[in-house]
């Protein structure tokens, strides 16, 4: 599993500036005023061949007992229960203030492995500057720009070090026994997905309950059906029974990503109820990125009219438009109605996440495209395009090589994905198709 780092401070001390430079994108908003970011906030990134998954907070106050500004100290609370490792990152400009003793006292008290980090250090005279930090009693204080990328290394290095019992070799050591398909079922909280599972293995194995979040840890289940042995997991995981109705947030996000991460293919399910949400296209998005194989089910189908229906199916065209390629089953859990399809769906996205594709036949393919639509010449250039291969699986890659190929516009990228799908019957699973242009002995 990767592991989770979280960023934690006052507001406007630059959180979201580290953010963006330690996932190397721009996904959080920056700006030079207080509390812009109010949600938790994910992105994942890597060192080398070390990747982990970090989250970026708001603002914290944990005194806070009124309005927004207590929202946002209970999704800090919640990043911190998730995460492996805390930068507590503190301004080296401003100085040190309350809210930085109220904060470091919070995380103490806690014992999670904290890295203190003071922020925009750039140009200053570090042992002087920074030696009041030393009062927050949190060990040796890291002086780092995440503007200007100074010093980010080495505290990355020294946060991944800390991590107890995480190593390169991790995910190596996480992977699942041959023959065994990894399903995960993802969602929303409460759209059924315990209840799904707690239906195929005819048990009450999962704590399935009519309150968001009654599941809190992925879990695994073994499963065998028709032959095939599946490893059932549940994204959201298993809670106490004791603990069922504790005020805590609703699910953890990391315990899905790192869930779907590590699935051969996954289930995600949706709530026919409350159609198709923001949420769900966040976890399709990720599905996707990830490269995993992906199934989709509407669950609780049993419960809405037909007006309800037609909207649903108008909303899965739209909003999940980028899953075109993805099985689509109509079901009710509790009632277990129209499941058996949903596992020849898997077992066909699993197969052709892992599908082999022959050099020659891929060629010839793309030799018969290219002859039916050639591709549009850019300016000076046509590309030309001179044999492919296959580069990997689950997601399955097809490389392509030949000429001015960074010139291939995305429509007739689209066009080629449509005709490799069609020849090898591809279903379920994202197709990757990367073009490698070959080296011009004359350009010098």
């Amino acid at each position: 599993m990767k592991p989770v780092i979280a960023l934690v401070g006052r507001p406007n001390v630059g959180k979201s500036t580290l953010f963006n430079r330690l996932t190397g994108t721009r996904d959080a908003i920056v700006a030079d005023f207080a509390g812009l970011t109010r949600d938790r906030h994910y992105g994942n990134g890597h060192l080398g061949k070390r990747e982990y998954i970090v989250i970026d907070t708001g603002g914290f106050e944990p005194e806070a007992s009124e309005g927004i500004y207590r929202e946002m100290a209970k999704q800090t609370r919640q990043a911190v229960a998730e995460s492996d490792v805390v930068l507590f990152v503190v301004d080296a400009r401003a100085g040190l203030s309350a809210q930085d003793h109220d904060i470091a006292q919070y995380l103490r008290r806690l014992g999670k492995p904290t890295i203190l980090v003071a922020n925009k250090a750039e140009g200053m005279t570090q042992g002087v500057q920074l030696a009041e930090f030393f009062e927050l009693g949190l060990g040796e204080v890291l002086p780092v720009s995440s503007a200007h990328g100074q010093g980010v290394r080495g505290m990355l290095e020294k946060a991944l070090d800390a991590i107890q019992g995480f190593s390169e070799d991790d995910e190596e050591a996480a992977e699942p026994v041959e023959g065994v398909i990894r399903l995960a079922v993802a969602g929303r909280p409460n759209v059924g997905k315990s209840t799904l599972i707690n239906v195929w293995l005819g048990e009450e194995r999962l704590v399935a309950f009519d309150l968001p979040g009654t599941t809190r840890d992925a879990i695994s289940v073994p499963f065998e059906r028709d032959g095939k042995k599946f490893e059932l997991i549940d994204t959201a995981g298993l809670r106490r029974k004791g603990k069922v109705f504790e005020a805590i947030e609703k699910f953890s996000v990391v315990k899905t990503l790192q869930a779907i991460e590590s699935a051969h293919v996954v289930l995600l399910l949706l709530d026919a109820t409350q159609g198709v949400t923001d949420q769900d296209a966040h976890i399709a998005g990720y599905i996707l990125e990830s490269g995993r194989a992906v199934v989709l089910a509407i669950n609780k189908w049993d419960a809405v009219d037909s007006y309800q229906r037609e909207q649903i199916e108008r909303q899965i065209e739209t909003r999940l438009a980028f899953l075109k390629f993805a099985s689509l089953h109509l079901i009710s859990a509790r009632k277990r109605q129209g499941l058996g399809p949903v596992w020849k769906s898997i077992v066909q996205a699993q197969a052709s996440a892992m599908r082999k594709m022959p050099t020659p036949m891929l060629t010839r393919l793309l030799q018969e495209a290219v002859a039916f639509q050639a591709p549009q010449k850019v300016g000076m250039y046509r590309p030309k395009m001179r044999y492919a291969h296959q580069g990997g699986m689950n997601p399955p890659v097809i490389v392509i090589h030949g000429n001015s190929l960074e010139h291939v516009p995305d429509a007739y990228k689209r066009f080629l994905e449509g005709r490799f799908r069609k020849a090898f019957d591809l279903v379920g699973t994202p197709l990757r198709i990367e073009f490698k242009t070959s080296d011009n002995p004359y350009k010098e």
